[in-house]
């Protein structure tokens, strides 16, 4: 998923601050805190079985699972990020890692499944405000090289946790179970919000630079992706119901809404529609939705089907994906510099997108039976990790160059969302696989349509991406 956050303008907060600023500190509190939301999707995707199990959830619980979490996640990050500039970063910044640490709690003592998905949902809250926030604070806490050398910092780490997560989360649901992979979260929230008070500085953005406070905006894009996700998720169990269709009719008007509220109030919109009359940016939007679809449903299904239909354990499950965060946190800072400025990002995302489709290709070609990791899944798992390490490093410099210095910060929120909104509109549309009588069958149809999926965003980056 993509990485890219805002990088607003900031200036401290007036008044004493409370807290005595440390640039270690403050590194420290944003890294652990931003990362939680990675790792906890990660563990989630390798429980997923025994979380299905334990509420006797079925193929549309497994859903709702992951969703529950992605929905206000993706809906509420723009807001997140603006909530902070409005009222203290570092305020909002901790309200996430309170409301975080207090829903992973809740689903770990869940007894039943409507509260299991409510605490899931406040974790999508938390993070939607950890995650703008923690890129803001490192913004001010840190200028010139320095800032280069944190950021970098940050979104490493973040990838070595993405990579750690699976196995260590693997490791605790086989050992005790799944409800103690949200308890082994918990400390860590709490080591960020305790660092956090003593060494970040609390600061605001100025008046003319602080994102929109777009709360019409935001309820209306919520309310919308939920009706449309429950649609997607009830069309194959229950057809096309009044309810389901009614679903999918009132979701899209009230996303049709959203864009009219969101050109009426200009660039003081949550999503300003100006950047899209930039073709590249248009381009590079739909290249976002398109990949990120793709790989979010790969990711979620392939330990669902290593797990339930292979035998693996979790542990195991974890141990088959390392290789893809593995190859993609380390090539990734070599595409973003050298090459990405060598040929440019039209040539890299749409070189990546393809070998992303081939990836995917191969994997539809898994056999139904006699399933070998060494000679079916790693080889497409790293071809797949080999396409998206050409891709997310320049597509986050390509977001920016088409937003122009004025709207980068916003540009990037709104590239960040989209990634994270395709996988949502992936894990809504993989009942089609679950609810089918033939996992490996459902599989094999899902890695074709992930390849479809990632042509359709190669030809889009070659389209619309302007040449170096």
């Amino acid at each position: 998923m993509s990485q890219s956050l805002p990088l607003p303008c900031t200036a401290a907060a007036d008044g004493p601050a409370r807290s005595v600023p440390s640039g270690t500190g403050t590194l420290v509190a944003t890294t652990i805190g931003s990362s939680l939301a990675f790792v906890l999707g990660s563990i989630v995707n390798v429980a997923l079985p025994q979380m299905q199990a334990a509420f006797d959830a079925g193929a549309t619980g497994a859903q709702w699972i992951v969703n529950a979490y992605l929905l206000p996640l993706g809906a509420l990050v723009l807001i997140g990020g603006a909530l902070g500039d409005h009222y203290g970063r570092r305020r909002v910044f901790q309200i996430g890692l309170l409301i975080f640490t207090a829903s992973c709690a809740l689903a770990a003592v869940a007894s039943s499944f409507p509260v299991f998905l409510a605490a899931r949902a406040l974790e999508g809250v938390g993070a939607a405000l950890i995650a703008p926030t923690s890129l803001a604070i490192i913004a001010d806490a840190f200028t010139g090289p320095a800032r280069g050398r944190a950021v970098g910092t940050w979104a490493g780490a973040g990838a070595a946790a993405g990579a750690l997560a699976p196995v260590a989360g693997g490791w605790i649901v086989d050992a005790a179970g799944w409800r103690w992979a949200f308890v082994a979260v918990i400390p860590f929230a709490v080591l960020a919000f305790v660092v956090a008070a003593r060494a970040i500085r609390e600061s605001v953005a100025e008046t003319d630079d602080r994102a929109p406070l777009d709360l019409v905006g935001a309820a209306l894009v919520g309310t919308g992706l939920l009706a449309l996700i429950w649609g997607l998720v009830a069309l194959p169990d229950r057809g096309t119901t009044g309810a389901v269709m009614a679903a999918l009719g009132g979701g899209a008007a009230l996303l049709a809404g959203f864009v009219a509220v969101e050109a009426r109030k200009g660039d003081r919109a949550m999503t300003p529609l100006r950047l899209f009359r930039d073709a590249s940016f248009s381009g590079l939007t739909g290249f976002t939705f398109l990949l990120y679809a793709a790989l979010g449903g790969l990711m979620l299904i392939l330990p669902y089907v290593l797990i339930s239909d292979q035998g693996y354990s979790a542990t195991q499950a974890g141990l088959a994906l390392l290789p893809f965060p593995l190859i993609l946190g380390v090539l990734s800072r070599f595409t973003g510099g050298p090459l990405a400025d060598r040929y440019g990002a039209r040539l890299l995302l749409t070189v990546g997108a393809t070998l992303v489709a081939g990836g995917f290709a191969w994997f539809g070609l898994v056999p139904a039976e006699g399933v070998s990791y060494t000679a079916d899944i790693l080889p497409p798992l790293v071809v797949l990790a080999l396409g998206m390490s050409l891709s997310v490093a320049p597509l986050t410099s390509a977001v920016l160059s088409s937003a122009g210095d004025r709207y980068a910060g916003v540009a990037s929120g709104i590239n960040n969302a989209i990634s994270r909104i395709g996988g949502l509109v992936a894990t809504a549309l993989l009942g089609l696989v679950l609810l089918g009588g033939d996992l490996m069958a459902g599989f094999a149809l899902a890695a074709w349509t992930g390849a479809a999926l990632a042509l359709g965003s190669a030809a889009v980056a070659w389209l619309t991406v302007r040449p170096a």
